[in-house]
């Protein structure tokens, strides 16, 4: 393995402790001060708020940088495998900082937002990234998956209408749910024959074999990883949004705040 460059360190270094930063003290501070209900929040309430605060400030930045990169930067057009990886580079080093920073919070506060599918996700992303980042290999695939950013939003805006306390058939909920499982499908699931067609496409070339054997068998294994449990997620997903759709036709949607119902 090659070493990582200073530039690269340096932001993944400062995504991390900007992550920090924003659990520890911004959103606390924050919330305090423009959310009246966050004052109401238990602890596990508010340790998981600010979880999904960050997970929701990372996506926007790393998707919108990641749809720019697509539509402009022709060098990974051009070559995917081996193309100029600068612009990916500092994206993946935001999204390594922030990965780094959710896992060990995850481990700190284990019983409140422990997960074990969110730490394999993790970990698959960052072996992944890792080549990216210390070779400058496979820059367009790289970036190709952070697209799937761009629904991270909607579903931490699910768990914030809910803890305060929006009712599952309001219209702010209802919007949000199908809005979260559109994104979910388009980003995640509906890229996944695009993604596997490149793939297939520099298989088996020059630029292929120029890759070491392990720097390809993390690529394929943790791209199948991923995409198993985005199809698990997007199954969970869509069975939940189409109950909730099915009890609004059937009921009165509920328009005040009352506490949701717990499944």
């Amino acid at each position: 393995m090659e070493p990582l460059s200073i530039p690269v360190v340096l932001v993944t270094l400062s995504s991390f402790l900007i992550s920090q930063w924003i659990f520890h003290v911004a959103c606390p501070w924050l919330s305090d001060r423009l959310v009246p209900a966050f004052l109401r929040l238990t602890h596990m309430q508010r340790t998981e708020w600010s979880s999904r605060a960050v997970s929701t400030v990372h996506a926007l930045v790393v998707g919108h940088f990641c749809l720019y990169i697509l539509i402009f930067d022709d060098a990974l057009k051009k070559d995917p495998v081996w193309g100029d990886p600068t612009l990916v580079k500092l994206n993946v080093g935001i999204t390594t900082g922030y990965l780094i920073s959710d896992l060990l919070l995850m481990i700190y506060f284990w019983d409140i937002i422990g997960e074990k599918y969110f730490v394999i996700h993790h970990l698959a992303a960052l072996i992944a990234y890792y080549y990216v980042l210390s070779q400058g290999i496979l820059p367009y695939f790289a970036n190709f998956r952070l697209l799937a950013e761009f629904s991270t939003p909607f579903v931490n805006q699910r768990w914030f209408l809910q803890v305060l306390s929006y009712h599952k058939l309001s219209k702010p909920n209802l919007v949000n749910g199908v809005a979260m499982a559109s994104s979910f499908f388009l980003v995640r699931i509906a890229v996944i024959p695009v993604y596997y067609s490149q793939m297939y496409s520099v298989y088996g070339t020059d630029a292929f074999y120029r890759l070491t054997p392990a720097a390809r068998s993390a690529w394929i294994l943790c791209s199948l990883c991923l995409d198993v449990m985005n199809v698990m997620w997007m199954r969970k997903i869509l069975r939940g949004c189409l109950k909730v759709l099915h009890s609004s036709r059937s009921q009165k949607p509920v328009m005040e705040k009352e506490n949701p119902k717990i499944d």
